[in-house]
């Protein structure tokens, strides 16, 4: 049976020596050999709903035994994996990962391209992002690295030009060179964004963020980003010292195989696109 672990996991950046949201279990932290449990954390959706449909259809068949462990918000995944509360996990792109070990003296690494779930520009009062008023409120996350990337986005839709020497990890709303529609962003926790929406007049959210309250990117997004090219395809993750492990390296070619390529492009219907697939 799937092991499934739900954790209220605080957005807030956490210690990292306090972090991992639960002890480690036994067979965590590096431990490695067929039957052990890969503990694995990830956000709901999409990637708690991969990692399930992986551990329900191909994981007994390869030998594999997972326990998916979820977590609401961007800190917590990786501080539990950097403490070895974790084996694994899966929900983030490199620019974030990169900016945690910076941050927080990790060092964790890519193991496998998984995903690639598209940011988008939700509004409850316009259908075009052309069609915002001046002035109007704009809520964008308030970490940096995804900040930076709404701002992009808002960007490519004409709304804003950025500085040229903007930079992922180092990012502020000063980095907006120019603003000829006045936009006022609010900053806010991922996981708040959606709903936000009851507040602001737009707001950029993240894809899983807007999966779990209903949202489609293909379909609701007035504005959604270009997926050719892009550096934030969602990553499984792991620690340096554990990257080799065979179950995590079993576990990422069955997040590509050609039953997970299918699942995801099935049930996501072109909001999440499979690395694979590209």
């Amino acid at each position: 049976m799937r092991r499934r672990t739900a954790l209220a996991a605080l957005a807030a950046a956490l210690p990292l020596a306090a972090a991992s949201c639960g002890a480690p279990s036994e067979n965590a932290a590096g431990a490695s050999g067929e039957g052990e449990v890969l503990r694995v954390g990830a956000t709901a959706v999409p990637a708690g709903e991969i990692l399930a449909f992986v551990q329900d259809e191909l994981a007994a068949d390869a030998g594999l035994d997972l326990e998916i462990v979820e977590y609401s918000d961007y800190i917590a995944p990786d501080a539990a994996l950097a403490e070895g509360g974790l084996d694994a996990n899966l929900y983030q792109h490199e620019p974030f990962l990169e900016e945690f070990n910076a941050g927080n003296g990790a060092d964790l690494v890519a193991v496998q391209d998984v995903y690639l779930p598209p940011l988008g520009l939700y509004s409850d009062t316009v259908d075009d992002p052309k069609d915002l008023p001046d002035g109007a409120e704009v809520a964008v996350p308030n970490d940096p690295t995804n900040e930076y990337r709404a701002l992009l986005l808002l960007q490519e839709g004409g709304l804003v030009t950025l500085a040229e020497d903007a930079e992922e990890g180092s990012f502020s709303l000063s980095d907006v060179e120019e603003n000829p529609r006045g936009l006022e962003f609010r900053e806010v926790d991922a996981a708040q964004l959606p709903r936000s929406l009851d507040d602001v007049d737009a707001a950029v959210v993240n894809n899983n963020y807007a999966q779990d309250a209903g949202l489609n990117p293909a379909e609701d997004a007035v504005l959604v980003e270009e997926l050719e090219g892009s550096p934030y395809v969602n990553v499984l993750a792991a620690r340096s010292d554990n990257a080799g492990d065979p179950r995590v390296t079993a576990l990422a070619e069955l997040l590509t195989a050609p039953e997970t390529v299918a699942f995801i492009e099935e049930e996501y219907a072109g909001s999440v696109i499979p690395a694979a697939a590209e």
